[in-house]
């Protein structure tokens, strides 16, 4: 959905289109009740199961659940018209960064975020990189490689990310994102970079072409997609037998749709999700209460029942069971579960705020030639 620019109307409709967890009569949104905006779906059904009802339970607070894009610039129309709708939004962290850079979230007491319950403070709690000045991080997820089992002889499953850039011994079309964001990564994790050293490698002409050089291996079987639904429907349709996906896509197709599709862990790209506040928001008080609450220990394993994304939370970890409606443990399939974060690389938004223009240019450029 596409956000008009006043932001009464962006609300109205985004409302129209959410999913109401409470609301006043009639629907229409009230002062008073919390305004959280995310990104839909199962990921917004984990959040209303995880936070949104035990916080209403807990405090009688009302709350309208909004889902939008992930495009941050209503929050900028919103925060520069002093005119703020939003009280809460699930934001990536480089948004976030910028965001707060340009001043327009609320600065957050992250003193007052409660401790995990052994007493461990929570900025010891946290994973690194998920707590900043105006955020609060909930989870781990990740661009990860996924492959159709069926499509390969038992003997001859694929299991690192160098494998998605050998069709020659696993052979098939590949499934990647029209961005430069996560391929140039795995090029390299594929070429034998350490997650580690990733972005240093990257820092250097030589390296960037490195990464172009592998995906050269590659680009005649490409079939290229720019929507997180299109990777599973992809390998269930035959297109393609591995593909770039997102990790909870891939979860959900295995947990609830029974497909034969695994996902190879190695190289995966990692993100955080954060939660903030825009400046001026209307119902601010409420909105730190809500994300103190959201973001403690039980309600961060809460989530992960619903979705495999990784809380942020050490704490967190050991508490999360089995998935809500599956009988599947879903520890194992977190991105932050110690198996599969042997080889992950965070993605460096400071990096990419200074090179996405370059790298985006040449990566179009790239795909014409």
């Amino acid at each position: 959905m596409t956000h008009p620019t006043n932001p009464r109307v962006r609300l109205t409709l985004a409302a129209a289109c959410a999913l109401a967890v409470a609301g006043t009569a009639g629907g229409a949104l009230a002062a008073e009740a919390l305004n959280v905006v995310s990104w839909g779906g199962a990921y917004t059904k984990s959040q209303v199961e995880a936070y949104h009802k035990p916080w209403i339970e807990e405090t009688g607070n009302e709350l309208n659940s909004i889902d939008y894009d992930g495009n941050v610039a209503p929050v900028k129309a919103q925060v520069e018209s002093g005119n703020v709708a939003w009280d809460v939004v699930d934001v990536e962290l480089s948004d976030a960064v910028r965001l707060c850079d340009e001043g327009l979230l609320e600065v957050l007491p992250l003193d007052e975020l409660p401790p995990a319950p052994d007493g461990t403070p929570a900025e010891d709690d946290f994973i690194q990189g998920s707590l900043m000045d105006c955020g609060v991080g909930n989870i781990v997820w990740s661009t990860t490689v996924a492959y159709d089992k069926s499509q390969f002889a038992d003997d001859a499953q694929p299991s690192t990310i160098a494998a998605f850039f050998d069709t020659e011994t696993y052979p098939g079309k590949r499934g990647l994102a029209k961005t430069a964001k996560a391929n140039l990564e795995f090029a390299l994790m594929a070429d034998g970079v350490p997650a580690a050293e990733v972005y240093e490698v990257l820092s250097t002409p030589e390296g960037v072409d490195r990464a172009f050089a592998m995906l050269d291996k590659i680009k005649d079987d490409v079939v290229w997609w720019d929507a997180g639904a299109q990777p599973p429907q992809m390998l269930a349709d035959g297109e393609v037998s591995m593909t770039s996906a997102y990790n909870g896509r891939i979860f959900n197709a295995v947990a609830m749709e029974d497909k034969p599709f695994e996902i190879i862990w190695d190289g995966q790209v990692f993100y955080i999700d954060m939660f903030v506040i825009p400046k001026g928001a209307p119902n601010a008080e409420m909105a730190w209460d809500f994300i103190k609450f959201a973001t403690g220990t039980q309600p961060l394993a809460d989530q992960a029942a619903w979705i495999s994304y990784g809380p942020v939370r050490q704490s967190s970890v050991p508490l999360i069971g089995t998935h809500a409606e599956a009988d599947i443990e879903m520890g194992p399939h977190m991105p932050t579960a110690p198996d599969n974060f042997k080889n992950a690389v965070q993605v460096d938004h400071y990096w990419w705020a200074d090179h996405a223009d370059e790298m985006n240019e040449r990566f179009n450029a790239w795909l014409v030639q």
